[in-house]
This record gives structure tokens, C-alpha cells and sequence, in this order.
């Protein structure tokens, strides 16, 4: 491995996603608990969709992180960019986890609830950038793919971190005492790790700076402006692959709540839907970045998306007709190891194509948009469907829908396996 690249950097470098994604996996497992907490309501379709509606908010603030950090880390650096990223996460994801309920406090904590999803929406907005920038330009040549994949497999393994422990938790406290404090206990345990991910991150070497690159003195809206000028139709791409993966890991994290709400499984068996996630999340990307390192990136962005289009339906239709805990797994699993295979060319491939200047906020923007109206809406819209519409194969057409669009932006990008990253044009 490059040397600037050893295995604590690169655990430092995507600590920071891993972190979002256990903050994503948790919300989305304890939906239901958190909007009793502050949301308190007689119909609880009612308390779980403000929850929903609450997960969402957070998403409002990122694409405003993704352009100012972004583009931060494109003048100043990467590293000092992703100390900020973390130790705001850290701020949003402890208000979270302390703040009174609504019947202790009454509105103040829906306000306090709400403040610490836009400071969360802020940092996650920027944390991608700079985080992915740092990966590939620090990583061996022919090895890129491998080396960034890594941002993805840990969200991988924070879903199965989030899943083994709530599931040890659950069994150990009872459902009850989840829905009560266990949740709050989940995020607490996030938050351990962030003086870690700080000490290590402020000892990274820098991959990128004012000093390297006669680009980074610009402004946020010069580097904003030369994105659109000269760059346009690949972020437009680019939106579409990710909003197709963003839909495909938002259908995943809620199964949990699918299991339960809509297929009527226990508490303790939809406890454990983040762990078939987690697995499935760990391995395939890896497997992916090795596979775009080998044949290149737009295959590996085409295929697996393919596949989940053709898949989708035919599988939540077998749940449905056959609901059980290992069912449920099955798909989640599956349905998982192919948009993990799929995301790992996609976090690779969309950096390389876009010139040093502009890498960190190029990605950063173009996510965190794909992500704020997406990842934002999808958890409550495929909810939502399933109440208004009474059918319970609405999650898998969404699904579908989504990934017939991601496929056809697929077809259209370029290849960047073996690109220069220091060429001042996209390919």
C-alpha cells in the first residue's frame, strides 16, 4: 500500500462515512422509537412518519456542506476539511442522543432534535469529497478502485456493527427498554469513536492544497461556477447514478421497519435485518473496487444496476408471499451485494473524471444533492406509498424505477481506469 496509506489512515480517512452510515442505520431501525420520543402522536402511522419527516430534515443542509467544505478542501486541503466534517458529526449526533423528550420539554426538543439533524446535514454534506479525494489521490495507481471501495465497505461495516449490537442489546434489555433508551444508547456508542477518527485525521500527510495546485485559491462560487461551465453533463450523470444507489441503500435500511410494520415480524427479528445489510455491505464493495481495477469502471457501474432492476420486484414479491425473518434477510442481502458492487465503481469512477481543482467539491455538490432529495425522502415516500396505496410491492417498484435510470446514466459516462488525475479535463 502507498505509504501515505497505511491501514490506520485509511480507517481515519473513512471513519467519517462509517459514521454516517451507523447514524443512517440506527435512525432508520429506531424510527418508530425516536418519533414516540418527540413526535408523540395517537395514530403511531402518524408518530413514525414525522420521525421520518425529522430523518429527512437533515438532508437539507447537505448540499450547502457539500459546497462550502467541498470546495474548502479543494483550497486549503483535504485534511483540514475532514477534521471539521467529524467533529461537527460529532456535535449533531450528541444532541441527538441527549436531548429530554417531548414530555419532559415539550417543543423545545423537537427544536433541539431538529438543530442536530442540520449540524449532522452539514458535516455529512462535506465529509464525501474530501474523504474519497483523499483515498484516490494517496492510493497506488492500479489500485485505486480497491483503495476507494473502502468508503463504501465501511458503511458496510458500520450497518453490521449497528446491527450486532442492537440486536445484542434488544435480546438483552427486551424490546420495551429499546424503544425507551436503548436508541439513545446507540448513538452514544457512535460518538466513542470520534476522538479516535480526530487524532489520527490531524496526522495525515495532505494529498492536495493551496500550495500544490494554482486552482485552490479560488472562491467557493468560482469552483462552484467552473463545475457547471465545464462539467455539467457529467454531474448530471453523476446525479443519476447516485440518486439509483441512494434509493437502493434507503429501500435497505428500511427494511427493518418493513419487516415490522408492513409484514408484522418481531421486534427482535427486524432488529436484525441491519446485520444481513452489514454482510453484504462489507464484502461486495471491496469486490467491486477490485473488479473496476480489472475491467474498469463502467461495467461495474452498469451491471449490478441491471440486475436490481430485473430483481427488485420478483424478490419483494417472494417475501410477501412467504414473510419470515429469513426471507427478509435473503433479499436484503442480496439486493445489498449488488448495489455494493455497484457504488464501489461509482465512488471511484466520478473523482477520477473530474480535474484536482474540483474533485472534492464536484463530488461533494453532486452527492450530497443526490442524497438531500433521495436519501431524504425515500425511507418516508416508500412508507407513505404503502399507506395511501395499500400495496406492499410499492418499495420494490420505487426501487426499480430508480434503477432503470441509474443504468441508462451508467451507459453514458466515461471509463477513467488509468486516467491521470492530475489532467486539468474531465475525460
Amino acid at each position: 500500500m502507498h505509504p501515505a496509506l497505511n491501514r490506520k489512515a485509511v480507517g481515519a480517512v473513512v471513519l467519517g462515512n462509517a459514521l454516517e452510515f451507523y447514524d443512517f442505520t440506527v435512525y432508520a431501525f429506531f424510527a418508530k422509537a425516536i418519533g414516540e420520543a418527540f413526535f408523540p402522536a395517537n395514530d403511531p402511522t402518524h408518530s413514525l412518519l414525522a420521525s421520518l419527516a425529522l430523518f429527512g430534515i437533515g438532508y437539507v443542509m447537505r448540499p450547502i456542506g457539500g459546497a462550502l467544505i467541498g470546495a474548502f478542501a479543494d483550497r486549503a486541503g483535504r485534511k483540514p476539511a475532514m477534521l471539521i466534517t467529524i467533529a461537527l458529526m460529532a456535535v449533531g449526533m450528541l444532541m441527538l442522543a441527549v436531548c429530554p423528550s417531548y414530555a419532559t420539554i415539550g417543543g423545545w426538543a423537537q427544536v433541539i432534535v431538529i438543530a442536530g439533524r442540520l449540524v449532522q446535514g452539514l458535516a455529512l454534506g462535506g465529509e464525501v469529497g474530501p474523504s474519497t479525494a483523499y483515498l484516490l489521490e494517496a492510493a497506488p495507481p492500479d489500485r485505486r478502485g480497491f483503495v476507494t471501495s473502502w468508503q463504501i465497505a465501511s458503511q458496510g461495516c458500520a450497518a453490521l456493527f449497528a446491527g450486532l449490537v442492537a440486536t445484542t442489546l434488544a435480546l438483552t434489555v427486551g424490546d420495551r427498554a429499546m424503544a425507551e433508551w436503548g436508541w439513545r444508547l446507540m448513538f452514544a456508542l457512535g460518538l466513542c469513536v470520534v476522538p479516535v477518527g480526530l487524532v489520527i485525521r490531524s496526522h495525515l500527510p495532505e494529498t492536495a492544497g493551496a500550495e500544490e495546485d494554482p486552482h485552490a485559491a479560488a472562491s467557493t462560487l468560482a469552483v462552484v461556477g467552473r463545475l457547471l461551465r465545464e462539467h455539467g453533463r457529467l454531474l448530471g450523470l453523476t446525479f443519476l447514478v447516485i440518486a439509483a444507489s441512494t434509493v437502493s441503500n434507503s429501500v435497505g435500511t428500511n427494511m427493518p421497519v418493513y419487516a415490522g410494520a408492513t409484514l408484522g415480524l418481531s421486534e427482535t427479528a427486524s432488529t436484525a435485518v441491519p446485520i444481513a445489510l452489514g454482510l453484504a455491505s462489507v464484502v461486495f464493495p471491496l469486490l467491486g473496487g477490485w473488479l473496476a481495477d480489472r475491467v474498469g469502471r463502467r461495467p461495474v457501474m452498469i451491471w449490478p444496476r441491471a440486475l436490481i432492476l430485473v430483481l427488485a420486484v420478483p424478490a419483494f414479491a417472494w417475501v410477501l408471499h412467504a414473510p419470515s425473518a429469513a426471507s427478509v434477510y435473503a433479499v436484503t442481502f442480496l439486493l445489498s451485494a449488488l448495489s455494493s458492487i455497484n457504488a464501489a465503481a461509482v465512488i471511484v469512477g466520478i473523482p477520477e473524471a473530474l480535474p484536482r481543482a474540483v474533485r472534492s467539491a464536484g463530488l461533494s455538490i453532486v452527492y450530497a444533492v443526490a442524497v438531500s432529495v433521495f436519501g431524504g425522502s425515500t425511507n418516508y415516500l416508500v412508507n407513505w406509498l404503502i399507506a395511501a396505496t395499500g400495496d406492499r410491492l410499492a418499495p420494490a417498484y420505487y426501487l426499480a424505477a430508480f434503477s432503470l435510470v441509474g443504468t441508462i446514466a451508467a451507459l453514458l459516462l466515461p471509463e477513467t481506469r488509468g486516467r491521470d488525475l492530475d489532467a486539468d479535463t474531465a475525460a
